[in-house]
């Protein structure tokens, strides 16, 4: 019996079947490689759905998590601490948004994304408490947890879950027009992913989210960009809104935002909208930490300093390039941009 069907096995046991991965059994990574148990190599082309933009066991990142790790990892928010601070600051000066809210998991972050457009709807804009509505597009993933679930298109996310969160207008993915027929007096927000990942990677038509975003300003309403797998660099700019130089009003963040060593999430905005914000509203036992605040430092840091984003435009244009020239016998397409590539087989073939 191989190395792998050890682990394999104790996983099958005694863990929950939420997850149907490759019987692969990885225990070390480095740079864009990683190595099973058994003592093959592999490419690592998936980078855990972006959150190893920087790679894997990034030294700058560890070392900066290692000292952390011997000073304060853990506060609550009752308390400051010396990172925090220094975190928020980094994010502003990096994105230009003026605060953020940092939180955990993605889907943490998009609750939160979420509960901030709905108050500043009651608050800001005056929609009747309790009415208001954020439109989302087909085949959208957010996450995972029982609100977005409550407005995912994909069947098995959802079957048995119920019952779900209303408030949720869902409209086709690239469709103005759809957008259009969907607004109406309580509409809050629009939350979009500016390119979607895990439903395939689906590019939108040019021009789409900029015309979203006029169609926010004109109706005063909010763009919501989830940015969770597409930003920080992947598709070669900081985001991917700003392929169409969108600044979109609220823009949600995490995986690569610690390169893959720590879970780190946040929700970035201005002071008008997150600053609504009271004490007791919202809030994490571990969001904003001190360990994590020094690793996400870190993980922007390498972003700039190795210049990440400039490397992912250069790179994936060169992958585009090579990859149309693969015969297509198997092949239906290949789309992407950056380093967000999808190369989709034919169906038989499992695609």
């Amino acid at each position: 019996m191989s190395n792998s069907n050890y682990y394999i096995e104790l996983e099958e046991e005694y863990g929950a079947h939420n997850y149907h991965p490759l019987d692969v059994v990885i225990e070390k990574g480095e740079g864009v490689w990683v190595y099973d148990v058994d003592g093959n190599k592999y490419l690592d082309c998936l980078s855990a759905y972006s959150a190893l933009n920087q790679g894997h066991n990034h030294p700058k990142i560890k070392e900066a998590m290692i000292n952390q790790l011997d000073r304060l990892t853990l506060t609550s928010r009752a308390f400051r601490n010396d990172k925090l601070g220094l975190f928020y600051k980094k994010l502003s000066d990096m994105t230009g948004y003026e605060m953020s809210l940092p939180m955990n998991s993605g889907a943490e972050a998009v609750e939160t994304a979420i509960k901030v457009a709905r108050k500043w709807a009651y608050v800001t804009k005056k929609i009747p408490r309790y009415k208001a509505e954020i439109i989302v597009a087909e085949g959208n993933f957010h996450g995972r947890t029982t609100t977005i679930i409550s407005f995912t298109t994909t069947e098995e996310y959802k079957y048995d879950f119920g019952p779900f969160t209303p408030g949720f207008p869902v409209v086709e993915y690239g469709s103005i027009e759809a957008i259009k027929a969907a607004i109406n007096e309580n509409t809050a927000a629009i939350m979009l992913e500016p390119l979607q990942g895990e439903n395939g990677i689906i590019l939108p038509p040019d021009g789409y989210l900029k015309a979203v975003a006029e169609i926010c300003k004109e109706n005063n309403i909010l763009l919501i960009a989830d940015e969770i797998q597409t930003g920080l660099g992947r598709t070669g700019a900081l985001f991917a809104s700003h392929h169409e130089n969108v600044r979109p009003d609220i823009t949600v963040i995490g995986k690569a935002l610690s390169g893959g060593f720590y879970p780190v999430s946040a929700v970035l905005a201005d002071k008008d909208i997150l600053g609504l914000i009271q004490p007791g509203e919202h809030g994490s036992t571990f969001g904003g930490n001190p360990l994590a605040a020094a690793v996400g430092i870190a993980a922007l840091e390498v972003i700039e300093e190795e210049h990440l984003i400039e490397n992912a435009q250069k790179m994936g244009e060169y992958i585009l390039e090579y990859l149309e020239e693969i015969p297509k016998k198997n092949i239906m397409d290949i789309r992407g941009k950056g380093l967000l590539i999808g190369v989709e087989l034919k169906h038989e073939l499992g695609g």
